[in-house]
């Protein structure tokens, strides 16, 4: 039998962007964020918590049946996707902290998505479909965000140049571009037909991502979380890693029933991307992302913030700071340097 290169591929642009993504952030900041309680907890009480509960009562709710319901109910039950990383980057909000809840939220998932799983289905359908599940796949998805993880945060820890850190952030943007059009062209794809379904198909689907952002920004505002750090939660909440629910439904289903199952995470991806790049306009145009509201459009997408505002404050003496003020994204460190100049 062929080898399948598709996994392969897939799984090459995957370890990449996330491995971009990580060796961007300042070591030291990844170790500020793992005591960063409040913010961790608010992001795994909604990546875990509510957005299950939220896939749940959609499928409860607008009766989605058998096959859609539990296909969404496993995307509702994954840990966040890999591009969630990439559109903080992108847009400029918490890297550090979202980097951060992508290893938590990749370990906890080992038992929070067969938990969540198990105790929805039952509920929803009164079957158990968590032995059916394609572990082998998803073992190899975690094996894989892991080891990119811990080799980004090495790089960043031992080589963390402002240049390297650049220069990595640049290749896992490239690696998240290849890996989008790789997926949009995979022969897979054009199997699966996304038109002529059911209102309740495209409604049902896409609910839980509007409902879910909106539990987020509540959420984060009533905690008190830092602008960007809102930004990344919410993100992080809603962006789900839809590749774990495309492999289960080749295990689950087969036939008409595996092609309308597979409809659901392809039209998910599609409707978070959407979404969620709605909101981080709307974000960074609010002045929530470390990148000035009124800068240049691609300027943003091509430069990390990240680093500029890492190389401000190194450089800042503690007179700089106001004080009892913390130093929220580049908006104001701009502000910090024109009343020092």
């Amino acid at each position: 039998m062929a080898l399948d290169y598709k996994p392969i591929v897939g799984n090459f642009f995957l370890f990449f962007l996330i491995f971009g993504m990580s060796a961007t952030v300042d070591f030291s900041h990844f170790k500020d964020q793992l005591k960063n309680k409040k913010a961790i907890a608010t992001g795994l009480f909604l990546q875990f918590i509510v957005l299950p509960f939220l896939g749940f009562a959609v499928v409860k709710v607008i009766d989605l049946g058998y096959v859609m319901g539990i296909t969404l109910l496993i995307i509702t039950s994954s840990p966040g996707g890999a591009y969630s990383n990439w559109f903080c980057s992108i847009f400029n909000a918490d890297l550090a902290l979202s980097v951060t809840m992508t290893a938590i939220s990749t370990i906890l998932s080992i038992g929070m998505l067969p938990l969540n799983v198990f105790v929805y289905s039952q509920a929803a359908f009164g079957g158990d479909i968590v032995d059916s599940l394609d572990w082998t796949s998803l073992g190899i998805s975690l094996i894989v965000v892991v080891a990119a993880i811990s080799g980004g945060l090495y790089i960043s820890h031992s080589h963390g140049t402002p240049f390297v850190r650049n220069m990595l952030n640049k290749t896992g943007n490239v690696a998240g571009l290849g890996l989008i059009i790789f997926t949009s062209l995979a022969p897979e794809g054009g199997k699966i037909s996304l038109i002529g379904r059911e209102t309740k198909f495209y409604f049902g689907t896409s609910l839980p991502i509007i409902l879910g952002l909106l539990c987020s920004i509540v959420l984060t505002m009533v905690t008190n979380l830092k602008r960007p750090e809102r930004v990344t939660v919410a993100v992080e909440c809603v962006y789900q890693n839809t590749g774990i629910a495309m492999t289960s439904c080749l295990a689950l289903f087969s036939g008409d029933d595996q092609r309308d199952a597979l409809g659901v995470p392809f039209w998910y991806t599609g409707m978070q991307t959407l979404f969620v790049g709605i909101y981080c306009l709307v974000a960074w145009k609010s002045g929530w992302t470390k990148a000035p509201a009124n800068e240049n459009f691609f300027k943003v997408l091509l430069n990390s913030y990240e680093v500029v505002e890492d190389d401000a404050i190194s450089n800042a003496s503690p007179l700089d700071l106001p004080n009892g003020d913390s130093v929220e994204n580049a908006a104001d460190i701009e502000n910090l340097t024109n009343q020092t100049t």
